[in-house]
């Protein structure tokens, strides 16, 4: 008997960081670089809100979201789109723009997701060499043949929360060809405090050729709800609105993400926490011998080798001790794990641990 067959997929299959260990929820998730302290009150209260009208389709559009993104941001507001997660509008853009054979380029070690649905959609990846694991922009451009359709990176960068400074990315879009569109992915732009970095948003907002992503999944805590949005030009996003599939943000979400944009003071109180968390972590693994950098982000990615330890172990016995961080190894980073930075309490006892462990 012939059966229906599908399509045969030559990509990876994303892996959430853990929840569970042997079958049991852990009671510290420092896994999925999820805020530290939730989602905004008054989001919270919007959501219980919604929940009694749930019989009700969501606006398609999600316009009201729109406009009041377009007002915090000084943006148009029809040159913003609303997708599943900020994941979402990737496969969009992968599936609006790719063909068998085309090529991508992404950093070796960036979001597993753009490589993933790059290779969905056809197309051949090409990973760009990076330097203390920081992004090149010189061996991006090194990687760029006729072929190429898309550049994806993040800006502070997955998992490595290294940054690329706006005078280089400023010279990555001008080296580019201007048929080559740049997606600039801006999900940790709200941590970063240096000088010499500018979001995507602020930087290309005016381009033809760029577009530029959002998620309320990191800081703003509603990664459970699943929204993020895109900002591009007018006839590229209009193309990707063409294949979004329709009442894709569901009504919770959209109520919820529009007081969390409203709350600001949770928001900045969320930045100064995850800041001041990130210096004591750096800190405390510095003086344990454990090699990391300042990361720009709500994580620290952290290497085992100068102190001669496994991060499979490591990991197992922090797992026994209730806390789960993420492995590097789908990312091909060695002996390493990515911390994500909790609440003080999840923080104290993380450290506790870790000097037990080490």
């Amino acid at each position: 008997m012939n059966l229906p067959k599908p399509k045969k997929i030559n990509a990876e299959k994303y892996v959430a960081g853990l929840s569970l260990f042997k079958q049991k929820a852990a009671k510290i998730k420092m896994s999925a670089n999820e805020s530290a302290l939730g989602p905004s009150p008054r989001a919270i209260k919007e959501f219980k809100k919604v929940s009694k009208n749930l019989n009700r389709y969501p606006d398609s559009d999600g316009i009201f979201l729109r406009n009041i993104l377009a007002k915090k941001f000084k943006l148009d507001s029809k040159r913003i789109i609303l997708g599943s997660g900020s994941d979402q509008i990737f496969e969009l853009i992968c599936k609006s723009f790719l063909n068998k054979n085309d090529e991508v380029i992404v950093p070796e070690f960036s979001f597993i997701i753009y490589r993933i649905y790059s290779k969905i959609y056809g197309a051949k990846v090409k990973y760009a060499k990076e330097k203390n694991f920081k992004i090149s922009i010189n061996n991006i451009l090194s990687k760029v043949t006729k072929k190429t359709k898309i550049v994806f990176l993040a800006n502070p960068n997955n998992p490595t929360g290294t940054i690329i400074s706006k005078k280089e990315l400023l010279k990555l879009r001008k080296k580019l060809r201007s048929n080559i569109l740049l997606v600039i992915d801006d999900a940790y732009f709200e941590y970063v405090k240096d000088k010499n970095y500018s979001s995507g948003l602020k930087l290309f907002s005016n381009f033809k050729n760029v577009i530029v992503t959002r998620t309320f999944s990191k800081i703003y805590g509603l990664a459970g709800l699943r929204i993020g949005w895109g900002y591009g030009p007018k006839s590229l996003i209009y193309s990707l609105n063409q294949i979004k599939p329709p009442f894709n943000i569901n009504r919770a979400a959209l109520f919820a993400a529009v007081e969390s944009i409203r709350d600001v003071k949770w928001l900045n109180k969320e930045i100064k926490h995850v800041n001041k968390w990130s210096k004591i972590f750096y800190q405390n693994f510095k003086d344990l011998g454990i090699e990391t950098n300042s990361s720009h982000g709500n994580f620290l990615l952290v290497n085992f080798d100068k102190i001669r330890r496994s991060s499979k172990k490591i990991f197992f016995k922090l797992a026994k001790n209730g806390i789960l961080v993420r492995k590097m190894d789908v990312y091909k980073i060695a002996n390493s794990l990515r911390i994500t930075i909790g609440n003080n309490l999840e923080n104290k006892k993380f450290i506790k641990i870790i000097k037990k462990v080490v």
